[in-house]
């Protein structure tokens, strides 16, 4: 069974900035295809991280109150446990945002939500279990885009639309399809990911450091472990989980005597990676979020680039839209609105992976950004903006 449509825009993927933008577009009265390769959005490498600018757009389009009804927990202040000594990294509570506290929610549940609201207007529609194979052109512009349906759902995809944006993350075969590969050194760094049980009252400090860093999420009945390690040093075997043990006691006795029992087919490996789109575009097509831009987890500012992105899209090229074909000229507006935060961003993460590192070893010496923020304690209200803010915020408006 062939699926054919034509709409205003046909988004690729359905995360933070594919999600929010068709949910803008369909707010402005333009149809939208989102199309999602997988069949939910319950996947376990993904931020939790919703910031204080973010909340604040959830507050422009009155989503907020249901936002706060789903369960999560929330940050006024980063703080870090420097081998047990307790100081503030940043603090939200000076930000001129409604709520001025970062919220962890598992992506899945706020991801729901976006798409539950979406679905509210009739020019929204979000297509699951299919996978977008190819571009359709025409005098060399991109047209729609083509695929197959999995996971249960039989046949053929192909969605004509006035513009395709691709917000399908940093493996995207959408961009390279178009003809743009992304530039940018590799990353000095790792992240393991792993999860610990959790028993009643069981708490621990959110980043934890001195030979090394842990970073713990509360998700309620279970502990989300992510552990910075130097690139390239883990290949999975059962001597690498005893070494990650080792750093673990060091760093934390009372986890790492918690993460003894882990097996490698327990711990999996991020692979981070800073790198950037030279050109965001192609005749027809635009790239947006991680697809543009993969992020350090560094801050977990990745999901707050990828919505801000959104935003700049649907007021720079909503009101193009609804008049017609989007010009190349036009579709690059969002690139020149957003390159400046991506690229400021971009580089703080690559200056901090140099701390983070050289806390790796036993009895390192605190990083000076860390004594800098540690005995002048108003700093931490300009990394609180950084981190909650982000450079150059938008509005819908």
């Amino acid at each position: 069974m062939d699926t054919q449509g034509e709409v205003d825009c046909a988004i690729v993927g359905g995360g933070p900035a594919g999600l929010m933008l068709g949910l803008l577009l369909a707010r402005q009265g333009l149809t939208v295809t989102v199309v999602e390769k997988h069949a939910d959005f319950l996947r376990d490498f993904r931020g939790d991280t919703i910031h204080p600018s973010t909340q604040q757009l959830l507050q422009e389009l009155g989503m907020l109150d249901a936002f706060l009804e789903r369960p999560h927990a929330d940050m006024s202040r980063v703080t870090v446990s420097w081998q047990g000594a307790e100081f503030t990294l940043a603090d939200f509570s000076k930000l001129p945002t409604t709520r001025k506290v970062m919220s962890f929610m598992p992506q899945w549940d706020f991801l729901d939500l976006v798409a539950e609201t979406a679905t509210q207007y009739d020019g929204f529609q979000l297509l699951r279990s299919t996978a977008i194979t190819g571009l359709i052109r025409e005098e060399g512009r991109v047209v729609g885009v083509a695929g197959e349906g999995s996971e249960g759902s039989e046949g053929s995809v192909r969605i004509r639309a006035r513009l395709v944006v691709d917000a399908s993350g940093r493996d995207s075969v959408v961009r390279g399809l178009a003809g743009l590969n992304p530039v940018g050194r590799a990353s000095s760094m790792d992240v393991l990911w792993f999860r610990l049980p959790k028993h009643e009252g069981e708490t621990y400090p959110f980043i934890q450091a001195g030979a090394g860093m842990i970073i713990t999420i509360d998700r309620g009945d279970f502990f989300q472990i992510a552990h910075v390690i130097p690139a390239g040093t883990w290949s999975g075997t059962p001597s690498d989980v005893a070494q990650m043990n080792q750093r673990l006691v060091q760093i934390s006795p009372r986890l790492g005597r918690a993460a003894v029992g882990l097996k490698p087919d327990g711990v999996h490996l991020l692979r981070v990676r800073l790198e950037r789109l030279r050109r965001w575009d192609a005749d027809g097509l635009l790239c947006i979020g991680d697809s543009a831009h993969a992020m350090s987890p560094a801050g977990g500012v990745g999901i707050n680039l990828a919505i801000q992105d959104a935003v700049a899209t649907a007021r720079i090229l909503g009101p193009v839209l609804q008049r017609g074909v989007p010009r190349t000229s036009e579709i690059r507006r969002v690139q020149r609105r957003r390159n400046f935060p991506v690229r400021v961003t971009q580089t703080v993460q690559r200056l901090l992976q140099g701390p983070l590192l050289s806390t790796t070893v036993a009895g390192s010496a605190m990083p000076r950004p860390l004594r800098m923020l540690r005995d002048h304690p108003r700093l931490t209200s300009v990394t609180g903006r950084f981190v909650g803010r982000g450079v150059r915020p938008e509005h819908l408006s």
